[in-house]
């Protein structure tokens, strides 16, 4: 009995296939734009995490002033070399803690300039930054303690300047002294915040406080925790140290801030994931949309083949029968127009995730969910009609013209 009322069903489908793809356009709509707007969320997420990522390992980054990013404030110092030197002897469970004093200024190359952000720091920095050379070395002990202009190389200096040529023992000139180019770094891409990470240059601390800064200040410290469940307890522990190294009272605030890149993460990921709701929840009522233009079209089909309804109740078919051929033919519509939604928001999200640089990652569960909402919505709508369709006196069905 299933097997013909589907038959019958595809049969009545056929007879108007215009109609038919029309009636299932919002179902199609409506499930390509979730599914698309999920999958290209998650992607979206996922690049973030994997931009917060790439800032460091276990990382915590230390600044002046209250807040991370815009003016610290009048009268906040910056940190000294001895308080790099009392984190690095006071406070265990550390894998780097590496100074930092960020210039801005322009580099020439041959016939080339650029504008950059130069770092002096040491060789922590890379690895509290996550770096990894392409090509190259980092800076030795005795370059870190003479303040030797050598320098490590971001992948845009490197393109900007230079094109695809070897720049190992290159010089550059950085404001008004050369370095020599000892290494270069792979390539990160953009940041989280929307930064080149490869446009800079890296020089030993004692470089860039002796010939750009003009002073011994430090601008800020990276620390890299080696292990992630101690993160906590180590951001506790600097706080109480920065507040005895830079003599706070306990009536004091902190003139520093502390930021933890796992909460960076999960705030811009929580961002995202709210708007990938958001959008595929207004994403959604097509799929409502298109359960109402199912069940306007089966009703209006149920009126189109009254008579055929009589006859077949008259020659025995059973008001189940009849139930059963139109609730299928409702499911089949909206199933259908799933099927064909799912494809069209897989080529959808390929295209778009490539477009807007994101992770294409292909969700098994919001496809799946997708498909039997999208085939729940032929039950609920398509029932209607059915019903009616098999409450239908034959009588009166073989008299309707």
């Amino acid at each position: 009995m299933l097997w013909n009322s589907f038959l019958l069903a595809i049969k009545g489908i056929r007879r108007n296939l215009m109609r038919s793809f029309l009636t299932i356009l919002g179902i199609v709509i409506g499930v390509a734009a979730v599914i698309t707007m999920v999958t290209l969320g998650n992607g979206a997420t996922q690049a973030v995490k994997d931009q917060v990522s790439s800032m460091g390992s276990n990382l915590l980054m230390i600044r002046p002033g209250t807040r991370m990013r815009g003016p610290r404030g009048a009268g906040t110092p910056d940190f000294t070399l001895a308080d790099v030197k009392a984190i690095r002897e006071q406070i265990s469970g550390l894998a780097a803690v590496a100074p930092q004093v960020n210039k801005s200024a322009t580099v020439v190359a041959m016939a080339n300039n650029w504008s950059t952000s130069i770092t002096g720091s040491n060789n922590d920095f890379f690895i509290s930054g996550n770096w990894t050379l392409a090509d190259g070395r980092v800076f030795t002990d005795a370059e870190l303690t003479s303040g030797k202009a050598v320098c490590v190389i971001g992948n845009t200096i490197r393109r900007e300047l230079y094109g695809d040529a070897n720049v190992i023992g290159e010089k550059i000139r950085v404001k008004n002294f050369s370095c020599d180019i000892i290494g270069v770094l792979k390539s990160k891409g953009t940041s989280s915040n929307g930064r080149d990470s490869d446009d800079l240059i890296v020089m030993p601390m004692s470089t860039v406080q002796r010939r750009i800064a003009g002073n011994r200040e430090v601008s800020g410290i990276q620390v890299s925790v080696e292990n992630e469940s101690d993160i906590t307890q180590v951001q506790t522990q600097l706080t109480q140290l920065l507040r005895e190294q830079r003599h706070l009272t306990d009536n004091e605030d902190d003139n520093f801030n502390i930021l933890d890149t796992r909460m960076l993460a999960e705030a811009l990921s929580g961002t995202t994931e709210v708007m990938t709701m958001l959008l595929s929840a207004v994403a959604s009522v097509s799929l409502l949309v298109g359960g109402i233009g199912i069940m306007n079209i089966m009703l209006v089909s149920v009126t189109e083949r009254t008579r055929e309804i009589g006859i077949r109740l008259a020659i025995g078919a059973l008001e189940k029968e009849v139930l059963l051929q139109f609730l299928i033919e409702a499911v089949v519509l909206a199933g259908l127009g799933g099927i064909i939604g799912i494809a069209l928001a897989t080529v959808a999200s390929v295209v778009l995730s490539q477009v807007m640089g994101v992770p294409y990652t292909f969700n098994v569960m919001i496809n799946v969910v997708s498909f039997l909402f999208s085939a729940g919505i032929g039950v609920l709508f398509g029932f209607v009609p059915a019903r009616k369709a098999a409450s239908l006196n034959p009588i009166d069905a073989l008299r309707h013209e």
